[in-house]
Formats: C-alpha cells, structure tokens, sequence
C-alpha cells in the first residue's frame, strides 16, 4: 500500500525524509518505503505519524479527507 498522503503532507511542509525519519525515530529508508508502499508501518507508527502531521490515519493513507456519507437518505 502506497502512502500517498505521507509524501503529500512532508512535501507541503517542505520536510526531508531525513528529518521526519529523525522526529519519528524511525530510519530515513524505512520512512522510503513507507511512502513507496514496500513496507507498511505498524498500527503505533501509523498513529504516531498522524499525530506528528495533525492528519488522519486515512488522509496519510490515501491523500484524501475522510468524509461522512450522508446516511439521512437511508432513514
């Protein structure tokens, strides 16, 4: 799984992968892979990130704001 979202929100604030690799204790490579989608970060390292950028588990994920459906055409 490609995390889209990562790459997007470190390019945007103009962070390296060195330096979030270094904030989140973690390697440059292993942050590499996370963002190419040839490793997957633990549930703890996904939440860490989440909480580093102030983003969703989901946006980091995807790229995309999670947004409720509309659930008031099915009642």
């Amino acid at each position: 799984m490609c995390m889209q979202g990562l790459r997007l929100v470190r390019k945007a604030r103009h962070l390296s992968q060195q330096q979030v690799a270094f904030d989140l204790n973690i390697t440059r490579e292993a942050l590499s892979h996370y963002e190419n989608g040839r490793r997957e970060p633990s549930l703890d390292m996904l939440v860490k990130m989440s909480l580093y950028f102030n983003k969703s588990i989901d946006f980091l994920i995807t790229g995309k704001e999670f947004s409720k459906k509309d659930n008031s055409q099915n009642n």
